[in-house]
């Protein structure tokens, strides 16, 4: 089955069961200056859900191509792709007591019969409910997944304690809270404001590894269980008075079509799957490499071509802002790592051919093949100018001055030189970096430009200041202690980005943090927050809280006079001490009102660095 086999099977068949198929829309999104791309198919058609008419009616399908550039440096695993297209289906004012019944049946229908997914590798979860705002459990799509799973001889059993038991138990439908099955703009149905629409959303997920660890999840996010699709069910709006149901509601269906295709092929590598088998095939002839023995190089490369190709046919050209600094780094990257294959000029035009000539579903970029080459020739080569020089400049460099990571990070920005590199260049010399720790210091301090593609501009890592976002950035203290008081004090903070919906953590490690490593921290940080511990600041000078150990990351970027938060229980215990900026609640015990702090995923995020996902649920 190709790429356009399985756009064409989809929309058929919706088409067959009462759709309307309607136009995409361009992955650089029009009269919204709140992002910079489109980043899923339900983007442009937010007015809709909101109560415009379409006109084109009122259950209607698409295949819509998307970017998503928050975080380009998970591009490199087996399923994280900057651009991919999403299929979806939305009915809008649909009849509350059979729409969730219509829409799962209708897409399963499609996956088994037609595409031959197999039943026993499939996995769906539903949203629990939340008494205490009145939001009953999912129980209409409980129903009709045990009637799916019945109706192919599976008695699809019910997990309601995931992160406790993970797949141990035999579950097949998963059971999560508002933190893993609720949809809003506002995220979780606590920060809804009133008038605001949401609703619970059941997912669907293909077992790559169903012999794997039981005690994974759906929600771990990891290569076992891997999303394909989400039912959201528009069903709530938040009023003075509560939570009350639509009497016409929504759905929201999207799947992500390279993955469903994998999985549909036998494989759980997206890179595997039809959509790459051309590219994939020229990258291997012309590098003289495997893709076996080069996974990550190769995925980073075919990736970053085929979103350039799109940005640039959609008129996204390379700059150093916004959308345009996109297309550079992704460029500037893909560059990079086709060194590491042996390619030492310009290769990226002919790799772009491929995925052109490939492409004939989008007229649009067939149009703009010519721009698209010239465009891509021109950056490329400036670059790989701009890189010979950054290498004549740093061996000059080396051979007076001490190599720091401030100074490794300059080459970067300044001649786009990788830190790879610059290390490569000083093991040559038998030198390594000095103060290595200055490079991620100092791209923290660059970080506005690099992270300007994100669908929201983060500011200090939080999402918003929203009592739930405040209350999860005072546990990423808590977090940080936790972790130094395990693994030692060599942890420092590298990063973090916290929305209402999850933390998200970065800390200097070099090595994987174990499950018994982290049960210890998770124990710790919950112990923080069930002493409610109160928190209260302090300023102290800068120089004089180093000397004394305050913990600290970025000291850099703080004024002379600094503020320390405190985290201390009435008898005295003091369970974190650091350097911030705030906002922060004012004593633990407000976290204990979203549940207890979990780990959801640890994972590395480049070298030396760990990430760390975690909830409080």
């Amino acid at each position: 089955m190709t790429p356009d086999d399985i756009r064409k099977s989809f929309l058929d068949e919706m088409k067959q069961q009462g759709s309307v198929p309607i136009p995409a829309s361009s992955v650089v999104p029009e009269n919204d200056p709140s992002t910079l791309f489109v980043g899923s198919g339900m983007q442009p058609m937010v007015p809709y859900l909101l109560g415009l008419d379409h006109p084109m009616g009122k259950d209607l399908v698409n295949v819509q191509p998307c970017i998503r550039t928050g975080d380009i440096e998970e591009v490199g695993d087996l399923t994280h792709l900057t651009f991919f297209e999403m299929i979806g289906r939305w009915e809008l004012g649909a009849d509350p007591d059979t729409y969730k019944a219509q829409q799962i049946r209708r897409v399963m229908e499609w996956q088994v019969n037609v595409l031959n997914l197999d039943p026993n590798r499939l996995s769906v979860s539903i949203h629990a409910g939340n008494p205490d705002l009145g939001i009953d459990f999912d129980n209409a799509s409980l129903k009709v997944w045990k009637e799916f799973f019945a109706a192919h001889g599976i008695d699809a059993k019910v997990e309601d304690e995931p992160f406790k038991y993970g797949a141990s138990r035999g579950g097949r439908i998963f059971v999560y809270d508002d933190g893993e099955n609720w949809w809003s703009r506002a995220g979780v149905p606590s920060n809804m404001p009133v008038g605001e629409p949401g609703g619970p959303d059941s997912e669907m997920f293909f077992d790559h590894d169903p012999d794997g660890d039981v005690m994974l999840h759906p929600a771990e996010g990891g290569d076992r269980f891997v999303e394909i699709g989400n039912n959201v069910f528009m069903s709530h709006k938040r009023t003075e008075a509560g939570f009350e149901l639509f009497e016409k509601p929504n759905i929201d269906y999207g799947g992500g079509l390279e993955r469903i295709l994998a999985a549909a092929t036998g494989v759980a590598d997206v890179y595997r799957s039809p959509f790459f088998t051309g590219p994939m095939a020229w990258l291997e002839e012309n590098s003289g490499k495997t893709y076996d023995a080069n996974a990550r190089a190769f995925r980073i490369v075919l990736d970053h071509c085929r979103a350039t190709v799109f940005l640039l046919a959609s008129g996204v050209y390379p700059s150093n802002k916004d959308a345009g600094y996109v297309v550079r780094r992704l460029i500037r990257r893909a560059a990079r790592v086709g060194r590491t294959l042996d390619f030492e000029g310009p290769f990226l035009a002919e790799l772009a051919k491929v995925f052109i000539a490939e492409s004939e579903t989008y007229t649009f970029v067939q149009d703009a093949r010519e721009q698209v080459l010239n465009a891509l020739e021109q950056e490329e080569a400036q670059f790989l100018k701009t890189l010979r020089s950054g290498e004549r400049e740093i061996r000059r460099f080396m051979q007076n001055d001490v190599v720091t990571g401030r100074v490794a990070f300059h080459f970067y920005e300044t001649y786009g030189f990788p830190l790879e590199l610059t290390k490569e260049l000083l093991e040559e010399e038998g030198k390594t970096i000095t103060e290595p720790e200055g490079f991620d210091i100092a791209a923290k301090e660059h970080s506005v430009a690099s992270k300007s593609a994100s669908t929201a501009k983060f500011a200090g890592g939080l999402g918003d200041k929203s009592e739930t976002t405040v209350s999860f950035h005072t546990a990423t203290h808590l977090l940080l202690a936790g972790l130094r008081e395990v693994l030692g004090d060599h942890v420092h903070q590298r990063g973090s980005n916290i929305t209402p919906e999850r933390i998200r953590f970065d800390v200097s490690h070099p090595q994987k943090i174990t499950k018994d490593e982290l049960a210890e921290v998770v124990e710790f940080v919950n112990k923080a927050i069930a002493a409610e511990a109160s928190v209260h600041s302090f300023e102290m000078d800068k120089e004089e809280a180093r000397e004394a150990g305050i913990e600290g990351s970025f000291w850099e970027k703080y004024p002379e006079r600094v503020t320390i938060y405190e985290m201390k229980d009435a008898d005295g215990n003091v369970y974190s001490r650091e350097l911030c900026g705030g906002p922060h609640a004012k004593n633990t015990k407000e976290l204990q009102q979203y549940g207890t702090f979990k780990v959801l995923k640890e994972e590395s995020s480049s070298s030396g660095v760990r990430r760390i996902k975690a909830v409080i649920a």
